[in-house]
């Protein structure tokens, strides 16, 4: 049996354990966080793998493939489905399937979503992108947006949240919306951020502060390394986008600077379409990861030392790879998995 056939009958098994156990999970409202803090405690979530391939999931068409989450590769670990939308109340966000998708109703949707689990796949939300605009600087608004977070989850059977703002963050508050969220769901939640490559450069940037903050539950901080000008490495020099030392050396900084390994992947685009920038083969993720798991197939930066417990890598998107006839996830996947 080979290891995605394993943890699909791993999954499967433990949520049809869960099932049997707790029964089915209530319904919710956005704003009524009692019930979805019952309901997140409900249903034992799918654990995330060691080493774990993240891809985003479009709800909406963008001239790649338009497909359902049933369709997804079998090599991901973890689908974040984007976006969420921000609502008329300050952090308060909203999901709405898009028609274009083809699903005959909401119910068909979450039924994909319970099947992406039982196979052992962790589906989450996620907040942001490149267009949206969800604004947490306050403590009423932080707590909009832990409720309304928590009620999506109980209302799809979200494992969790992914952090994907784009324009600029209040790591105080975001902060204390998280803590909000991970009291509300429990050990399980599946806790991802996507930084951009500017947010990740220092400890003393929000984007570090909410990851620093929060490492004591946060899954896996997938910084964008694309779409990016060039930047610093650890080791004090400018690297340039679309190379293994681009990944490697701005990695390093995460690594050297509080984040556990587990919570680290390289986040890169599925295609040349994908993005604007900084677009690099299969064959240099899987070098990168190489390098600073193993210390082998670098380039010209070499980390003093390695992390084999760096968790993976991510793409945008699962639509763009499936575009490719998923020749991203076809090399990425099998390779985290073996590292």
């Amino acid at each position: 049996m080979d290891s995605t056939n394993l943890r699909r009958l791993l999954g499967a098994t433990a949520l049809a354990g869960a099932l049997a156990l707790t029964g089915a999970a209530p319904t919710a409202g956005a704003n009524d966080l009692g019930t979805a803090e019952a309901a997140a405690e409900a249903v034992a979530p799918t654990a995330v793998p060691e080493h774990a391939l993240t891809g985003y999931w479009h709800n909406f068409s963008n001239g790649s493939v338009v497909q359902k989450l049933r369709d997804v590769s079998d090599e991901y670990d973890i689908i974040a489905v984007a976006f969420a939308e921000s609502t008329s109340t300050p952090g308060g966000i909203d999901f709405t399937l898009d028609p274009v998708l083809g699903y005959a109703s909401e119910q068909e949707f979450k039924d994909d979503i319970a099947a992406k689990q039982a196979e052992g796949v962790s589906v989450i939300i996620s907040v942001g992108g490149q267009n949206a605009s969800v604004s947490v600087t306050d403590s009423a608004s932080a707590q909009a947006f832990a409720n309304s977070t928590l009620g999506l989850m109980n209302e799809y059977g979200f494992d969790g949240v992914d952090i994907d703002l784009e324009h600029g963050i209040n790591a105080q508050y975001l902060t204390q919306a998280m803590e909000a969220i991970r009291a509300g769901a429990g050990a399980g939640l599946v806790y991802t951020m996507a930084p951009q490559t500017l947010d990740m450069q220092n400890t003393s940037t929000p984007y570090f502060q909410l990851a620093l903050n929060t490492r004591d539950f946060l899954t896996v901080v997938n910084m964008q390394y694309y779409n990016s000008g060039s930047m610093l490495g650890c080791d004090g020099q400018v690297y340039s986008s679309g190379s293994v030392d681009f990944l490697t050396a701005l990695a390093c900084i995460q690594l050297e600077n509080g984040l556990a390994p587990s919570q680290v992947g390289l986040g890169v685009p599925a295609s040349p379409n994908a993005a604007g920038s900084g677009y690099v083969s299969p064959s240099v993720v899987t070098a990168a990861l190489d390098c600073l798991t193993k210390g082998t197939r670098c380039g010209a930066f070499v980390p003093d030392r390695t992390w084999p417990d760096l968790r993976g890598a991510m793409t945008w998107s699962v639509n763009w790879d499936a575009h490719s006839g998923n020749a991203w996830s076809n090399v990425v996947g099998p390779h985290v998995r073996g590292l």
